[in-house]
């Protein structure tokens, strides 16, 4: 099943409403590395990660895998590992997975410039927990723990982003 998310952060999935944390660079057709944009287009939801050591296993019908401590996320265009999962410590620009806050606690991974990735085309979009004020993303989609785990369990399978 496919969530609508509109550019104003209203996602709309099975006739419920929810809000949603956007990209501080809004919507963008021609998504870049570094934009700070939410990418539009129809985003599949490849698998779901979780961190196992502070929250139960979220229900989904896509692929579920815990986190691990030396889990990353390559974010360097310049190199081969660009927009691939990978295992830190490693020698490119990334992020952790494992993280100090809650905002990683359950990770969508979404289908955006993975098959395969065009460098400079964006990287680590994915669907992951929402600061409580709502602050934007850096192009990721971001919900509320209780909303996150309504969607997912709904059996959301792609968010088709407006733009």
């Amino acid at each position: 099943m496919t969530a609508v998310l509109h550019p104003d952060g209203r996602l709309i999935f099975a006739g419920q409403i929810f809000r949603a944390a956007i990209g501080r660079g809004g919507v963008r057709v021609r998504k870049v590395e570094g934009d700070g944009a939410t990418p539009a287009g129809l985003l599949p939801l490849r698998r779901v990660l979780y961190r196992a050591d502070r929250i139960p296993p979220p229900r989904c019908v896509v692929p579920l895998e815990p986190i691990a401590l030396a889990d990353g996320w390559c974010d360097d265009p310049a190199h081969p590992d660009y927009n691939r999962p990978i295992i830190l410590p490693h020698p490119a620009r990334h992020e952790a997975l494992w993280r100090a806050d809650a905002l990683y606690d359950i990770v969508g991974v979404l289908g955006w410039n993975d098959d395969p990735p065009v460098r400079g085309r964006g990287s680590a979009i994915f669907l992951h927990l929402a600061r409580t004020d709502f602050a934007p993303t850096d192009g990721c989609i971001a919900l509320p723990l209780a909303e996150l785990r309504l969607l997912l369990a709904g059996g959301v399978t792609a968010i088709e982003v407006l733009g």
